[in-house]
């Protein structure tokens, strides 16, 4: 065979395959479509969300209702939400379950399903076939609470909302403040208790 019957012969084989397209457009979390009914928070478009993360929407959802500290269902292709919950923190935990439950830590794609294996549910990347424990995703740093909120301290706050337990809920920064015996629409001056992650919990304080 000669160097030019090579040359034609790889030509044709090269030409005869399928040509694979390569698609590196980055992954973008979907941005949650929310409003306010009454006391609640709706998620409008939380079934394209959980379809473009490839998750089961009752698990995102019982992700977020942990990390909110608050009560929750799914009605119909919606998720609705026990008071007023800003859109920002509603993201986070998005943006939190999808880091944790969706992303492949070796070659971050977000191509991955949830495998289980006795008590241990593991994460299979079907782009690189990579296993990871879900317990195992790059540490996150916890973000403690700001110096200019903590335990212990004194603030006023105007309760925006009533929980289903009947707390009153008002907002601070990026915080979601729960105020037992408080009434809607009162001012009042409450000692921080508790906090966990943005979610607060306190008491009134007699003045």
């Amino acid at each position: 065979m000669t160097e030019s019957d090579y040359k034609n012969l790889l030509k044709k084989v090269m030409d005869s395959t399928p040509k694979r397209e390569v698609v590196e457009d980055r992954f973008k979390i979907p941005k949650a479509d929310v409003f306010y009914e009454g006391n609640t928070t709706v998620i409008k478009n939380f079934d394209k969300i959980s379809s473009a993360i490839n998750r089961e929407p009752d698990l995102i959802l019982k992700f977020m209702l942990g990390g909110l500290g608050t009560a929750g269902e799914m009605s119909g292709t919606r998720a609705v939400f026990q008071g007023k919950i800003p859109g920002r923190n509603i993201q986070d935990k998005i943006v939190e379950y999808v880091d944790t439950f969706v992303m492949c830590t070796e070659c971050n794609r977000p191509d991955t399903h949830l495998v289980k294996q006795g008590r241990n549910l593991l994460i299979r990347c079907d782009a690189c076939g990579a296993f990871r424990s879900v317990k195992s995703r790059k540490r996150k740093v916890v973000q403690q609470p700001s110096q200019s909120f903590k335990e212990g301290m004194v603030i006023d706050l105007t309760i925006k909302d009533i929980g289903k337990k009947g707390d009153g809920i008002a907002y601070h920064d990026k915080y979601i403040i729960y105020v037992a015996g408080a009434m809607k629409g009162s001012n009042v001056k409450v000692k921080i208790e508790k906090i966990s992650g943005t979610v607060a919990f306190a008491h009134i304080v007699e003045v």
